[in-house]
């Protein structure tokens, strides 16, 4: 019978291999697992004003945004958008939120829709349809409170992201489009994350 001598490092040279394969394998499992949860974390961690501290001014408790001011050719554009950040202000932010201006308001806040517009950013190659756009809107945002004082102010507020298209480009900002729904659920979570951080 043939019998290894164990004394040889030779023999041990593959088991040796296989275990630092392994062990390779379980540091990169644990490196791997620990970016996840960082991740997962960071995801959790997005977004959220509600319950947190504000950097506005502590008396400011209740805010009034009456509709913004369209400078656009596009119909009705500032009452979705105006809808959106109220609803953003609600449910994001411990604020009372009022549609109107009202002496119960501790600040208003206004804005101005300068321009809105969506340009064909990338091409379907069977139907020659732009299937994604750039949308782009500039606003012009103050928070004042009832004293006057300045608390937000950003004369060039401007949001820009891609969107997916299905129809023309130029339907884009039709009232009932799906797509200006998302564009104004993601302008208003931008806009009120600037305006509560800003202080």
């Amino acid at each position: 019978m043939h019998t290894r001598d164990m004394s040889n490092p030779i023999h041990y040279a593959p088991r040796r291999a296989r275990y630092g394969i392994i062990h390779l394998r379980v540091r990169m499992g644990i490196k791997l697992g620990l970016a996840l949860s960082l991740c997962l974390g960071a995801m959790a961690c997005g977004y959220k004003t509600g319950g947190h501290s504000s950097r506005l001014p502590t008396e400011v408790k209740t805010i009034a945004i009456p509709v913004f001011t369209n400078q656009t050719q596009n119909y009705r554009v500032e009452q979705v958008l105006t809808a959106a950040v109220v609803r953003e202000f609600v449910t994001r932010t411990k604020f009372r939120v009022l549609p109107e201006i009202s002496n119960d308001a501790d600040a208003i806040l206004r804005g101005t829709v300068v321009s809105a517009a969506a340009a064909p950013l990338t091409y379907d190659s069977q139907t020659g349809r732009a299937s994604t756009a750039l949308v782009t809107v500039t606003m012009r945002v103050t928070l004042v409170d009832r004293k006057g004082t300045v608390l937000f102010d950003n004369p060039n507020f401007t949001f820009r992201e891609q969107y997916q298209v299905s129809r023309e480009v130029s339907s884009f900002f039709e009232e009932d489009a799906p797509a200006l729904d998302r564009l104004a659920r993601d302008f208003a979570r931008t806009l009120v994350s600037s305006v509560v951080e800003a202080y």
